[in-house]
Formats: C-alpha cells, structure tokens, sequence
C-alpha cells in the first residue's frame, strides 16, 4: 500500500496577502484541491493524508463543501516546523511505501511517480530533482566565486521512502539543516537516490509562480500525464 503525505501546513508568507498560498484559486478552485487530484488520479487507492494550518482547518472543510470536494482524505495539523507537520502524518500513515509531497506542487507528471515508485523498491529512499540552468555564485562575505553548475541539481517533490526508513528518521530531534525529506533521511546515514524529475512540477511560492501555473494548467487540459 502507498500513503501520499501532502503537506500544506504553512502560510505561504512569500505570497504575500492573508490567504495561505495552498488555498489561493488556480483557475477555478484552491491550488491545494489540484495538487490532491493529482494524486488521486494517479492512484486512487493511496492513502491520503493532508497537512494543514491549525488555525484554517474549519477554512478547509468549508471549501470542500464549497467546491464540492469529494476526493478521501486525512487531515492532520500542521506543527511549527515542516517537519513537526509530517511527523504528527507519519502517525496516521499506514503505507508500505511513503511518498511527501508539497500541496502547491500540482504539476507532478505520472510518469516520473510512476519511476520514483519503481526505483524505491530497490533504493529505499527516492528523490525527483532537476539541472540546473543558471550560472550560479557561491557567495562568502564580500567574496564570491563561480561554481559549477553540473554539480548541483534543483530538488522537488514527491519524495518517495520506504515507510521504516523514513518512521525511523522522524524518530531524531528537529534540527536546522532538514530543508526536506531527504535530509532528515540522510542524516541517519541512508543514501538519496535521484530520478529525473519534470519541468512543469513547480512549487507555487510567489504571485508569478502563480501566473505560470495557469498557463502550465491550461496546457495539460488535453494531456493525460
């Protein structure tokens, strides 16, 4: 069995407004709801487990009356910290296989769930990542230097555990180098394992980030993946 953890327990301050970015419209309905469709489309027995603010968890339960949401889900609060979010989901996730996913990613194509889910059979922990294309600068003080790119990859959702590992990862004290997943597992000494991931799978964090995500949506209407 797969548990999909689709963590939207934080209020997206880089948007700006007073609206937490997950609930923000995309097209017709809040960016959240198409990021779960996704997932549901792609497989409808997952377990499904969402994260969300405290403070909107009544919010929530009115837009999916609203919008008349019937997909099945888990709700969970979300803690101070992601990773307070996805432990206090890692107690209600009852999956062999755990894959965490931000809920303002709605763009995951099927065929890179469908290699993440192939390659965590033998890796154990699975993560979706892309080149980068920018020339970057690593920036010290009043120093920098240029670096290169080809050693460095952009890091996405979902990423895919086996559920003992990641369990056992969640087990250890918060600290401040977990930006992801991936780096708590990492550091109870599991090796990361990358597959490639798609363009199109942005994280909506800001108003353009927005703008392209209606574009991005009204390009795949017509496309299954």
């Amino acid at each position: 069995m797969l548990t999909f953890i689709i963590t939207a327990g934080g209020i997206g301050k880089r948007m700006g407004g007073s609206i937490p970015k997950q609930f923000l419209l995309l097209n017709d309905k809040p960016i959240l709801m198409h990021t779960i469709e996704r997932i549901h489309s792609f497989d409808a027995t997952a377990q499904l487990i969402v994260t969300l603010p405290v403070d909107y968890l009544k919010d929530w339960e009115e837009m999916c009356q609203k919008y008349a949401f019937q997909i099945k889900h888990e709700v969970v609060s979300g803690g101070e910290e992601r990773f307070d979010s996805i432990k206090n989901a890692l107690e209600k996730a009852s999956g062999d296989w755990i894959a965490v996913h931000d809920g303002v990613r709605p763009f995951v194509s099927k065929s890179v769930l469908n290699q993440l889910l192939l390659e965590v059979k033998s890796h154990r922990a699975v993560i979706p990542t892309i080149p980068v294309k920018e020339s970057l600068r690593l920036v010290e003080g009043e120093n920098s230097a240029a670096v290169p790119r080809n050693h460095y990859q952009i890091v996405q959702t979902p990423q895919v555990f086996e559920a003992k590992l990641i369990k056992k990862a969640y087990e250890q004290k918060y600290a401040l180098t977990f930006t992801d997943d991936a780096s708590v597992v990492e550091s109870i000494g599991a090796r990361i394992h990358l597959v490639s991931g798609n363009e199109e799978n942005i994280k909506i964090t800001n108003p353009i980030d927005l703008s392209i995500a209606g574009l991005i949506l009204k390009d795949w209407g017509a496309k299954s993946d």
